[in-house]
């Protein structure tokens, strides 16, 4: 086998994942002296052609990579994009030039599933409205043990519905029915409903909280919009973990406001990071449970996308030093 050509890894906006790429555990030695590996903690637009102009590789999680980026590389052969989805890179651009795009489809199942699990217990529990409740007087004024507040519905035996049936709708569905809880899946688009599927409108309807895992495409944008959410049960939760224009974010606060809607759990929005004008980080919103895009960063699901990153750059580099390949 050929020695190892030198090979270039720019990492565009490596300060979104918060642990180092185990380059050492997947590459021996000599493919180690010849990576030249440079992790940038985020770049702007206007920095990105010179920073991609001699890589082989860029790994990237948000940074947009367009037709006229890609074709500046003149090096570049693979793209690695630190997240499962792609919407970032024009895919077909890159198959034009001949640059093979990978990204990370599972590394984040299991901690996004935990992450519905928790908000839909402490939505239920009220765990937000308890917690201040013991700090703030209202325990120590009881004139019982205990501060009675908002009713603490169970979990176990109500119905979530799940819109998405990939990897993370799929984990969520066994986190949920090992609480006891029935699970019901969207209807698939063109295809026949399963046993366990509803069209959307009717699973809207039928269920007690509503978790989603779709991709944002020009069909699932404002998916949840105010018509929709006007078919959701007034004592039912949402959860969103998917994308944050999938849901109609002032539609949201308008049925929050008005009580038609329990409560809702929001890990990402539509820009993030949000302007403080985001009207969901409007103050005194009731039953909001906001969280800063956490969901997917358990440390297991962080040190697992690390190591697949630096496996594809691995991968590349046995690929270049291959007889016959240059």
């Amino acid at each position: 086998m050929n020695s190892p050509i030198a090979c270039q890894v720019v990492f565009l906006d490596a300060g979104t994942l918060p642990c180092s790429l185990p380059f050492a555990r997947h590459l021996n030695a000599e493919q180690l002296a010849h990576l030249d590996y440079q992790a940038y903690e985020r770049t702007d637009a206007a920095e990105v052609p010179a920073r991609i102009a001699q890589a082989d590789i860029i790994i990237v999680n948000k940074v947009r990579l367009n037709a006229d980026l890609m074709a500046q590389a003149t090096k570049l052969k693979r793209i690695c994009i630190a997240a499962a989805g792609t919407d970032n890179v024009d895919l077909q651009a890159a198959r034009d030039l001949g640059i093979s795009v990978h990204n990370v489809p599972d590394y984040g199942s299991d901690s996004v599933a935990e992450h519905v699990v928790t908000v839909l217990l402490a939505l239920r529990r009220h765990l937000m409205d308890y917690s201040r409740a013991a700090v703030d007087g209202r325990w120590s004024a009881s004139p019982h043990f205990g501060w009675h507040g908002p009713r603490i519905k169970p979990v176990g035996g109500s119905t979530l519905g799940i819109v998405g049936r990939g990897r993370i709708g799929q984990a969520t569905a066994r986190l949920a029915q090992g609480l006891g809880m029935q699970v019901l899946f969207a209807q698939r688009p063109g295809r026949e409903a399963a046993a366990d599927e509803r069209e959307l409108d009717a699973l809207l309807a039928a269920c007690d909280a509503i978790s989603l895992h779709v991709p944002l495409t020009p069909d699932t944008r404002g998916l949840i919009d105010a018509r929709r959410l006007r078919l959701m049960k007034p004592d039912a939760l949402l959860i969103n973990t998917g994308r944050g224009a999938l849901v109609d974010a002032p539609a949201l606060v308008d049925a929050l406001t008005a009580h038609r809607l329990a409560g809702a759990a929001i890990d990402v929005l539509d820009v993030e990071p949000p302007q403080p004008d985001h009207p969901l980080l409007a103050p005194g919103i009731p039953n909001l449970l906001l969280t800063p895009h956490a969901a997917w960063a358990s440390e297991s699901a962080q040190q697992r996308l690390a190591s697949r990153l630096a496996e594809l750059v691995a991968e590349h580099m046995a690929q270049t030093s291959a007889p016959g390949k240059e």
